[in-house]
């Protein structure tokens, strides 16, 4: 009992032998010195240190302590007091006192007593070695002498007599401690593991951030999208009530209005029609033809002057029967609601945030003239601007003020007139003079959508295609998306119409850029931003 727990004391935990000049640690767990150096030598490479006992974290490597009083103990009581007793083997897991051993498990490397070997596991992996067929191995086969020294020339164990008498003669023996120098690769493997299971602990907590991260976005998303469709829903509601029932009624007054003054006239007719036909009579029953004659004429006159008031009223009734309700408005305001419905939610579900487009004067080509919102580019002689680097000498082109080198954003442009432009985007170190370095597209830091007359074409680096879609539409978006690297190119017109998309990877920010080369302007409607 005494030999078990005082050999428990005094065996340090990284080498499992005897304490070699002990220190400890602030913790309080005691190590053999160079054991302990080594393991905060290895931790030295990842700037955190922690106990190989306790697992306490230190972010500065800890001072080793002298363990003066656990020194003079192991000093004093000397090795061969305090190792196990060499008459025979002893279970591993018996500490309160020495219990023969009957067999050694060789996953455990333990040996075990009767009473421990009933618990012991029954796996296969298990693997449960006769104690005397284990206790050969660790003795000469011919001496019988147990095997404590090592040749590191011949690299094979030898017993006391081997090493005086045997082949063994002038090469390194050592004894079997001496020659254990794969400890300090058992200690370097150990602690390739605690780093690696550390990593594996900051991986596992960098996923868990990621995971947090995408389930605040998906109720960040919802929230957003449940918005928008109440949005949505609202504005769905308002088109139908304030723009298109609000017409409809506006319709239906008007003509019921028309109906009710044409129905009143008809009615004052109806009233007349009673005198009218007393009249004849009283012309029937007169015994002078001459008056007879003269009354028939004046009756007769004012007959064809209803008459002319009948045919406005025929005229009348055929207007109504061919003015009904104009579907064909009422059409064009629902078309033009849900028009502006979608690409209200196109802009919501892309981003969110206003960046307005505004041109550089500073990069205008004198035959460019920039209006004073600077949101217009006309083509038009300019009085001379001074000649700057930034300035395009060439082409009649301009860049936005501003760029974008995150996020996503899209901005739209006005085509006024103009059967000869470009707009597109580019880097901010595209070159403003030269054929091929300053004109958009056709060089690696610009892309753009080019038309000329009834064609168009998307255009980079000199590679030119040609779209074969019908554009009719004036109005056209481009979308950028930093971080997939691509620029979309959209006809705005009753729907949202794609033209092309580039993919790249952006190595500089991105500037809008425009292009007239006819007569007419390209006015910029907007822009939205999101970073």
């Amino acid at each position: 009992m005494a030999f078990a727990n005082l050999r428990k004391e005094l065996v340090c935990s990284i080498c499992l032998n005897i304490y070699t000049d002990p220190v400890n640690l602030k913790c309080g767990h005691n190590f053999c010195q160079v054991c302990i150096s080594c393991v905060l030598d290895t931790q030295e490479r990842t700037g955190v240190y922690s106990c190989p006992e306790c697992r306490t974290v230190h972010h500065k490597r800890p001072e080793l302590q002298r363990n003066f009083t656990l020194r003079n103990i192991v000093t004093n009581l000397g090795s061969s007091e305090i190792n196990w007793p060499e008459t025979g083997t002893y279970c591993t897991y018996c500490i309160e006192a020495p219990v023969p051993a009957v067999v050694y498990c060789l996953l455990c490397e333990a040996s075990l007593c009767h009473n421990h070997l009933k618990v012991h596991s029954k796996s296969s992996e298990h693997t449960l070695s006769d104690l005397s067929t284990f206790q050969k191995n660790k003795k000469h086969s011919i001496h019988d002498k147990i095997l404590e020294c090592y040749c590191t020339k011949d690299d094979t164990f030898m017993c006391g007599f081997c090493k005086v008498n045997g082949a063994h003669q002038g090469h390194n023996v050592k004894s079997l401690y001496e020659s254990f120098d794969k400890k300090d690769t058992l200690i370097n493997g150990i602690h390739k593991f605690f780093t690696e299971r550390k990593e594996l602990e900051v991986r596992i907590q960098s996923l868990l951030k990621h995971k947090r991260t995408i389930l605040e976005k998906a109720i960040s998303e919802r929230k957003s999208f449940t918005a928008l469709f109440k949005d949505f829903w609202g504005q769905l509601e308002e088109l139908e009530k304030k723009d298109l029932l609000s017409e409809i009624s506006r319709q239906e007054e008007k003509l019921s209005s028309q109906v009710s003054d044409l129905i009143r006239q008809l009615e004052i007719r109806m009233k007349n029609m009673a005198g009218k036909i007393l009249y004849p009579k009283e012309l029937y029953n007169l015994t002078d033809p001459q008056m007879t004659l003269q009354e028939s004429s004046k009756s007769y006159l004012r007959d064809a002057e209803e008459g002319d008031i009948e045919d406005r009223e025929t005229q009348a009734m055929h207007i109504l029967d061919r003015d009904d309700l104009d579907l064909t408005g009422i059409s064009h305001i629902l078309h033009k609601g849900l028009s502006d419905l979608i690409f209200g939610i196109n802009g919501g579900i892309c981003m969110q945030g206003a960046a307005d487009i505004l041109l550089d004067i500073n990069t205008a080509h004198n035959e460019l003239y920039i209006s004073e919102d600077r949101k217009t580019a006309i083509r038009s002689p300019h009085k001379s601007r001074t000649e700057t680097p930034e300035r395009f000498m060439d082409y009649p082109q301009v860049l936005s003020s501003g760029s974008f080198s995150s996020g996503q954003c899209f901005w739209d442009v006005d085509i006024e007139g103009s059967e000869c432009w470009i707009v597109g985007m580019c880097y901010p170190s595209i070159n403003r003079a030269g054929v091929f370095q300053s004109a958009i597209g056709l060089n690696k830091k610009s892309w753009c959508l080019y038309r000329d007359g009834h064609c168009h074409f998307v255009i980079h680096d000199t590679k030119v295609t040609r779209l074969h879609d019908n554009i009719s539409s004036d109005r056209i978006r481009v979308y950028l998306d930093c971080e997939a690297g691509q620029i979309s190119f959209y006809e705005l017109g009753l729907s949202i119409h794609h033209l092309h998309t580039f993919s790249d990877t952006f190595a500089e920010p991105l500037h809008a850029a425009l292009g007239v080369w006819g007569s007419g302007c390209i006015k910029v409607s907007g822009g939205n931003l999101k970073v």
